[in-house]
């Protein structure tokens, strides 16, 4: 039986969705409010009939978040992962992922990676990948931001805190929970969004010295301290760690005459320590960090990492429905069906496409 309804009825029903909507957007910027924005994309690879999954938890960066409360970006970095592996193992790939927008760690680590378990434990996936804490960094941040009178650098350390217990626990889990078949298991740490924005003074005062602090020389130690425990902990429980933030935040030439790309350069290194990464990344090479605004592949050629929202990365490819009104489970044809020196025409074009990029370069090379 078919049930019409009634205009006047059809036409409320309707403003109450609109008016639905329009409050969550409203809402979604603020610390507290969190959207989940779940998809599944099939890379269908033509000729080939074995199809394995990637299966990447976290907050808006996986998500694909783009502003709005009901679509995200369909090429993710962790779904242009899925392309690079549909080439390298000729097979399809299905990238599912479950995501929070505006979760901090915490929250993606209960309400993600254990409360949505089931997806990593499926017999035909692969690679389990997450990223987490940039929420925590950015509510601190904020927080920090707004405070008059003494600073208090506790809201920052609490921010770190909590990134290292819940990347750890996160791994744990995964490492427990995860099919016995899983291949990869990788983290993508964090960018620095905001960067040239920050450079400013504080509107609190320092209690040692009574002046204003610099908010950038501020954040940009809480924000290494968290990468560097992402990639150190990933060292110690058998994960890979993608790290974003020397791709997104260095050239890719040698700008200071070191004889190193700057992207190269400030990659974590495997075993050292706290202090000399710290030491390495906010002294020794800061003056080669620059905004993702303008990330230079060359010394005269740049392209925009970053949205208008100063916070998330650009990508193309289009847009899938993803939020409030429910995900997309769908398949689509590969943009690329080979890569040259294993990167795509845009690897470098998109935030996206370079995270994306930066996770396949761990890709195992067979199922």
């Amino acid at each position: 039986m078919t049930l019409l309804f009634q205009a006047p009825f059809a036409r409320r029903l309707g403003s109450r969705l609109m008016a639905a909507v329009a409050l969550a957007a409203l809402a979604l910027p603020t610390s507290a409010s969190t959207l989940n924005q779940n998809v599944s994309w099939t890379i269908d690879r033509a000729g080939t009939t074995a199809k394995y999954r990637v299966v990447a938890y976290g907050d808006s960066i996986y998500a694909g978040y783009n502003g709005s409360t009901t679509n995200a970006a369909k090429y993710a970095a962790p779904t242009v992962q899925a392309e690079y592996l549909s080439a390298l193992w000729n097979a399809d790939i299905e990238s599912v992922r479950r995501t929070k927008s505006g979760a901090v760690a915490s929250d993606v680590y209960r309400n993600k990676i254990v409360a949505e378990r089931s997806y990593m434990q499926a017999a035909n996936t692969r690679v389990v990948t997450f990223e987490m804490c940039g929420n925590d960094g950015l509510q601190a941040r904020s927080n920090f931001k707004g405070q008059t009178g003494t600073c208090n650098y506790g809201v920052l350390d609490t921010a770190v805190q909590n990134c290292k217990t819940n990347v750890a626990a996160a791994m744990d889990y995964i490492n427990a929970n995860a099919y016995a078949g899983v291949k990869l298991k990788i983290v993508s740490n964090l960018y620095y969004p905001g960067y040239a924005a920050d450079n400013v003074q504080s509107s609190c005062r320092s209690a040692s010295t009574g002046a204003t602090v610099n908010l950038r020389d501020k954040f940009l130690p809480a924000l290494v301290k968290m990468n560097y425990w992402m990639c150190e902990y990933a060292r110690q429980k058998g994960f890979k760690c993608a790290d974003s933030f020397a791709e997104y935040m260095g050239a890719d030439f040698d700008s200071n005459g070191d004889g190193l790309v700057d992207s190269n350069a400030l990659r974590y290194q495997a075993g050292e320590s706290e202090a000399n990464y710290l030491t390495r990344i906010t002294s020794t090479l800061r003056a080669t960090l620059r905004d993702a605004n303008t990330h230079f592949v060359s010394a005269s050629s740049s392209f925009d990492y970053i949205q208008s929202d100063d916070t998330h990365p650009t990508f193309t490819g289009g847009t899938v429905s993803a939020g409030l009104l429910g995900g997309t489970t769908s398949s689509g044809a590969p943009r690329y069906t080979s890569f040259t020196s294993g990167k795509s025409p845009i690897w470098n074009q998109f935030g996206h496409e370079r995270m994306g990029w930066t996770l396949s370069v761990a890709n195992p090379p067979a199922p």
